[in-house]
């Protein structure tokens, strides 16, 4: 199912067994109101140790995330302060430093109550090539705010969710 939120909720945490359970595969309903081309407006990492949240790509990434109506999703975003290599072809240095400023990945998705599950056929990262990335999701007029299952920060090891604020282009 496709849910339209109409009322403030938190995200929650963790992904109940009720939330998972109504996760669908296949198709979205033509309905579905998750289905267009989304513009990243926030990143916030959120520590769950004690809350604390910092902007993970800066206070203006850039990005966008697409969902199809043949079930087909990606996503790419940046930070807007990247380094520009001075060449065409970056330095292993420069290569390193952008593929660390950039999350992309695409495949399929799936929908629950609230729940978006990623099925990751590419990604910039080849450990999440082959798995499922559950997000969830709050859905408010033309704002979609996903966040993501708890998971260790590969820049401080700590646990946390990441917060992704959207809106939608017209």
């Amino acid at each position: 199912r496709c849910l339209r939120i109409t009322h403030s909720t938190s995200c929650i945490v963790t992904t109940s067994e009720d939330s998972w359970k109504s996760v669908k595969r296949g198709r979205p309903p033509a309905a579905c109101h998750v289905i267009g081309t989304w513009s990243l407006q926030s990143y916030v990492r959120e520590r769950l140790s004690d809350g604390q949240r910092h902007n993970q790509f800066g206070d203006a990434p850039i990005g966008y995330i697409g969902y199809a109506p043949d079930g087909r999703m990606y996503a790419i975003f940046t930070r807007n302060d990247r380094v520009t290599p001075r060449d065409v072809v970056p330095t292993d240095e420069e290569g390193v430093e952008l593929i660390g400023t950039m999350v992309a990945y695409a495949g399929t998705f799936s929908l629950g109550d609230n729940v978006v599950v990623h099925h990751i056929d590419t990604s910039w990262n080849q450990a999440w090539t082959g798995t499922d990335q559950i997000r969830h999701f709050v859905l408010e007029g033309d704002t979609l705010t996903i966040t993501t299952a708890p998971y260790k920060s590969y820049l401080d090891g700590t646990l946390g969710r990441s917060i992704l604020v959207w809106t939608r282009v017209h």
